[in-house]
């Protein structure tokens, strides 16, 4: 069996033992460093990293063939690659990038096929001189965004 098959492996039954994690991102390179992205429903604490290098790292043999290894979370400022992500974090603000425009908005939904954002913004008055805030809503297609950072506020 191949190595990076084994690792592929060994993650999806480390995964299998807690259903609320998911895979973001995995990475062997030459030198068989090996770097795992997780992410979950609610939240990814360093008990689960602890737990999914364990299920891979115990199950690998170093005299065969060694290697590094780092498990983490997807951290705070990483773009939302995945549904379940976006899912995750319906009710928070969102900076998303199209090839047209970068919005600031509130996640308000997410379904398989696109994102709906919510916003105030201020637009010239139809009658009259000045400006005034009007609600926005967009429903926006996976495909169309480039990227989706979640906000931090204090």
């Amino acid at each position: 069996m191949v190595f990076k098959e084994k690792v592929l492996g060994l993650l999806e039954e480390g995964l299998k033992e807690k259903p609320s994690l998911f895979l973001i991102d995995v990475n062997i390179n030459e030198a068989f460093k090996i770097v795992v992205t997780l992410d979950g429903d609610n939240g990814v604490t360093l008990q689960d990293c602890i737990d999914i290098s364990r299920a891979i790292e115990h199950n690998l043999d170093r005299e065969e063939q060694d290697f590094s290894l780092e498990v983490a979370s997807a951290g705070l400022s990483a773009p939302l690659k995945l549904v379940r992500q976006y899912k995750k974090n319906i009710g928070r603000t969102l900076v998303v990038k199209t090839n047209d425009e970068k919005i600031e908005a509130r996640l308000s939904d997410a379904n398989e096929d696109f994102i709906t954002l919510e916003w105030e913004a201020r637009e010239p008055k139809k009658i009259g001189k000045g400006k005034e805030t009007v609600q926005k809503k967009l429903e926006l297609p996976y495909a169309d965004i480039k990227e989706a950072i979640v906000t931090v506020t204090f």
